[in-house]
């Protein structure tokens, strides 16, 4: 299959909304502009004045237009995790009293059978991804396309949310004069494009340090299986800063980006900067060390909750440890500090991009590289979700002939296909217990 194809990802942060255009080709990234601009009507990771945030994101797409030289019309949509439900489901239907081949409309009806249920009125659908495909009995199939048979079955993972949260995020990007092509729970598309084969068959817990929360996501066998958030992030360590040290918000941030650490055991005594002090009329002088106490004090009552909530689930005790994103994570010794937390392998994931090597643009990355990554049976159940009819519609012509996402001439595409090889699963006895509590 040819994914290849110009994306654009959207990611409205609590402190910044951030856009990448790129074009994805055999497998890799080309990033051709980027718009990063200051958040407005966001607490906490949540949209709540859509007027403002639409007017944010309008002049973070403005920046990337002038960047790439296009119009943006289609995004992709990151949905934060606050308040997910995963839950197994399953759809069937007959596809006639002979044995034909199985049709793209086949792979929608039997998506849209599976999402036939009686959903709270205030939660909304945000993914379907399949697992399986069974075909008259025979299962493990991923792509049922051009097999005959008679029943088709489909085993997958339902993602739901807050309509608040979903419909605020839709409506703000729709009111910015664009159009949510896919929206992705956020974890779901890290997941897929910053950790390894390995971290994501056998385990691993990501960590989103963001500015207006903490996610912490557990991807195993290629799934998010687990989202725990925390609503507070590095705009509470920025508000502890200006507190103690008396000193206003703009100030309290420079300072954390400037001068600190997460780990006050690295910063140093001797190392003095000023601060302005509101009341004073000559600034005061701070250690370097003092102001890492204040950081580490707030990432520690962060990690300790998410902690607790981690290890009742088992998941600590996964190969893959620890991976860092968002942020805070670009705070020097939050790696040890992280570590020492939670006494598992940590890692920071930084984009290799050249201008992006910061892990705060981890999420817009992600999202153009999961919407790449996308095969075209995930495209069809995807758009067996309402007003999705446009990834269907991408599934039946013909690669050359699609409408990218933004005004642009389209060029010649290579196509590839990429085969992935699982590594054998090697699991010990906590892992056992983690998925008899949460995956069977």
């Amino acid at each position: 299959m040819d994914t290849s194809g110009m994306y654009v990802g959207l990611d409205i942060g609590t402190t910044s909304i951030k856009v990448i255009v790129a074009e994805y080709l055999e497998g890799q990234l080309n990033v051709l502009g980027v718009g990063n601009e200051r958040s407005a009507g966001l607490s906490r990771g949540v949209i709540v004045d859509i007027d403002k945030a639409s007017e944010a994101i309008k002049r973070a797409v403005k920046t990337a237009e002038e960047k790439a030289s296009i119009q943006i019309h289609d995004v992709i949509v990151g949905i934060s995790a606050n308040m997910l439900k995963i839950e197994p489901v399953t759809g069937m239907i007959a596809i006639g009293d002979q044995a034909r081949e199985i049709t793209d409309q086949d792979v929608q009806d039997v998506a849209s059978a599976a999402i036939i249920q009686n959903l709270p009125p205030e939660r909304e659908i945000i993914n379907l991804i399949p697992d399986e495909f069974i075909v008259d009995g025979f299962d493990g199939i991923k792509d049922p396309r051009s097999m005959v048979g008679v029943r088709l079955e489909m085993n997958g993972m339902l993602f739901t949310g807050p309509k608040t949260i979903v419909h605020n995020t839709k409506k703000a990007v729709e009111q910015a004069g664009l159009n949510a092509q896919l929206a992705v729970v956020s974890p779901i598309a890290q997941g897929l494009s910053i950790l390894s084969d390995g971290e994501q068959d056998f385990g691993t817990v990501l960590l989103d340090l963001g500015g207006g929360q903490t996610t912490a996501a557990v991807i195993h066998d290629h799934r998010l299986k687990y989202a725990e958030v925390d609503p507070e992030g590095g705009d509470y360590i920025t508000k502890d800063i200006s507190v103690v040290l008396n000193t206003s918000f703009e100030n309290a941030e420079k300072l954390k980006r400037n001068y600190g650490f997460a780990d006050s055991s690295r910063a140093s005594e001797d190392n003095q900067f000023p601060v302005d002090v509101v009341g004073q009329s000559r600034p005061t002088d701070i250690s370097e060390k003092y102001l890492a106490e204040i950081i580490e004090a707030r990432l520690q009552q962060i990690f300790d909750k998410l902690k607790t909530q981690l290890s009742a689930t088992g998941a600590l005790s996964l190969p893959g440890g620890i991976v860092l994103t968002g942020g805070v994570a670009a705070l020097p010794g939050i790696t040890d500090l992280v570590q020492d937390s939670f006494d598992v392998p940590v890692r920071v994931s930084i984009p290799d991009q050249m201008g992006l090597r910061h892990p705060s643009f981890t999420q817009a990355l992600s999202l153009v590289s999961y919407r790449g990554k996308m095969s075209e049976v995930d495209l069809l159940v995807q758009s067996a979700l309402a007003g999705s009819s446009q990834l269907a519609s991408q599934v039946q012509q013909r690669p050359q002939e699609q409408e990218p996402n933004v005004a642009v001439d389209d060029t010649s595409r290579t196509k590839s296909t990429q085969t992935r090889t699982k590594q054998p699963k090697k699991r010990g006895q906590g892992i056992r217990k983690f998925f008899s509590d949460f995956f069977d």
